[in-house]
């Protein structure tokens, strides 16, 4: 009996081992495969059971778990791996972004694509304008015959005399001695008149499809150097308020007097710019004086000056108001000029324009 107790325990077992080893073969097989279709093997395997799982089942959760964890860690590493490659992607974007803005930036400040060059100047440095450039600086004729008198003759000379002493009688009550105001007012009005000498000009040579012999150029050049001319006093001297209320006052009127006195007479309207010119010297050669006296501070020049007139870098206010006096000779003698062709009946264009005359 003991025999066969023992025979029949020992069948039980080996019958238990095999109906586990078909359980994990078979039914479980079922559930291994329905749970690896949604995750990975190395979580399916936790979820093998039945009565074959002891030391064989054991065996294989221990290399599952081993599996799983070398997994997880391959996983882990592959992530920060692919971490890495987005951020150095991100940077580098970040990074042509960046190249890419400044590129559209050049491009706004480069006239749509036009670059504009970089002057250097004789000392090295760079060219600081972009008001004029180096080639539109000027060089003051100091030999000029500052004492040069249009007599008056006719009958719209004298007009044109008179109503130029007139006019300088305000002007010497507001601002007596104050020369460097009485440039800066001075300046306002004498940029006007060949501003709008050369636009009517201009206008005409569009409208008749004929050269204007070079004077265009001429008056524009004029009023340009007589801003130049403000642009410097503008440093030199601060105006007040009401100093501007006056420019503002004076110059608005001017223009639109000019402007019909030029349609109507363009002899006349040079003749009095003539004699404007001749009363700058006058106004010029009084600040020298006081400079030369010591009642006005002979301080540094400035910059812009120094580079629009080539003067050197210790040129001083009186060198200043010398290239300007000289410029203010060259405006008489043009506008004289042109008044007197006017006078024998002919056009501006048909005596060549003094370009260049300053």
């Amino acid at each position: 009996m003991n025999q066969l107790f023992a025979k029949a325990v020992f069948r039980g077992l080996i019958g238990g081992i095999r109906n586990g080893n078909r359980y994990l073969s078979s039914s479980s097989a079922t559930t291994v495969t329905a749970a690896a279709v949604g995750r990975p093997f190395d979580e399916a395997v936790v979820l093998w059971r039945g009565p074959g799982w002891g030391f064989i089942g054991g065996a294989q959760w221990r290399r599952a778990a081993s599996t799983a964890t070398e997994r997880t860690t391959a996983g882990a590493e592959k992530d920060r791996k692919e971490s890495t490659v987005a951020d150095q992607d991100r940077t580098d974007d970040a990074v042509a972004g960046a190249e890419k803005k400044k590129d559209r930036d050049v491009v706004v400040s480069s006239y749509w694509g036009i670059q504009p060059p970089r002057i250097i100047k004789e000392d090295g440095t760079e060219w600081p304008w972009t008001c004029f450039m180096p080639w539109e600086t000027e060089r003051a004729d100091l030999s000029i015959d500052l004492g040069k008198h249009h007599v008056p003759k006719t009958f719209l000379d004298k007009v044109a005399y008179w109503t130029v002493k007139t006019l300088r009688v305000p002007t010497d009550i507001f601002f007596q001695r104050r020369y460097g105001c009485r440039a800066m007012m001075l300046e306002t009005v004498a940029a006007v008149p060949g501003m709008v000498g050369g636009m009517l000009l201009h206008l005409r040579s569009l409208r008749k499809f004929e050269h204007a012999g070079g004077w265009i150029k001429a008056l524009l050049q004029e009023a340009e150097n007589e801003r130049m001319h403000l642009m410097t006093m503008v440093e030199l001297v601060k105006p007040k308020w009401y100093e501007r209320l006056i420019v503002l006052t004076v110059q608005g009127g001017f223009f639109n007097i000019f402007f019909v006195l030029y349609l109507l007479s363009p002899k006349l309207a040079h003749r009095i710019v003539g004699y404007l010119e001749e009363e700058a010297i006058h106004s010029y050669t009084y600040f020298l004086d006081d400079i030369n006296s010591g009642k006005i501070e002979n301080v540094p020049a400035p910059a812009i000056a120094i580079d629009y007139w080539r003067l050197p870098k210790d040129a001083t206010l009186k060198d200043v108001v010398t290239v300007i006096r000289a410029d203010e000779a060259h405006h008489r003698d043009v506008n004289h000029f042109a008044s007197d062709i006017h006078y024998q009946g002919k056009e501006l264009k048909e005596a060549p324009a003094p370009l260049g005359y300053h």
